[in-house]
């Protein structure tokens, strides 16, 4: 990929790798874990516990009913893009009530992926409102599970109220390809917003 005009902080000098953060948000069960899992290069950290029959009336299953496992802190992998960038993964908590460990965790983030169940479009609505709120710029990605039903882009765009200028993409979680296909559409638009910051100066 030519990163020709990506801006960043801390950009490294020619013939560097440059290191980005980038965050792997959505709502509770939507494929967070999965995703940093397939795409990582190294053996990534997680964080995940059991779910167990005292969270039952925190912890909504509705249509996420094998979930066995749950994310309480971060998960954590890297990925190498190219020679030249390599990105540092952090896959947040699904769940309300470790909510408030976001603010940490998108401190130097330069982008996210918003992870989204088509079935329950509604657990996603927060990470994508805490996207605006902290001014990261962000992609939709479009986790496919087996009983996902299809529906066009635009129907999707308009129910979670995101801008054109915001990719929509899907993808399978659980493939290795699929979900470096998300984290390059993620870097393809940071570099498109990049060039138009530039142009406006």
């Amino acid at each position: 990929m030519d990163l020709k005009g990506f801006d960043q902080p801390g950009s490294a000098a020619a013939g560097k790798t440059r290191s980005v953060k980038v965050m792997i948000a959505g709502g509770f069960g939507t494929g967070k874990t999965t995703m940093v899992r397939s795409v990582s290069d190294i053996k990534p950290l997680t964080t995940e516990e059991t779910l167990t029959q005292a969270s039952a009336d925190v912890d909504h299953l509705i249509g996420v009913a094998d979930k066995t496992e749950t994310t309480v802190s971060l998960d954590f992998g890297k990925i190498s893009i190219n020679d030249s960038l390599m990105l540092y993964l952090f896959g947040t908590p699904g769940q309300e009530r470790f909510w408030f460990l976001w603010n940490g965790l998108f401190k130097g983030a330069l982008g996210a992926v918003v992870l989204v169940d088509t079935r329950r479009l509604a657990s996603s609505f927060r990470a994508i409102e805490e996207m605006e709120r902290q001014n990261v710029p962000f992609v939709v990605a479009l986790n496919v599970f087996p009983d996902s039903q299809e529906y066009p882009i635009e129907e999707i765009r308009d129910a979670l109220d995101i801008s054109p200028q915001i990719p929509v993409v899907a993808c399978d979680a659980r493939d290795r390809t699929s979900s470096r296909d998300v984290l390059v559409a993620l870097i393809r638009h940071l570099k498109e917003r990049s060039a138009v910051a530039l142009e406006s100066r």
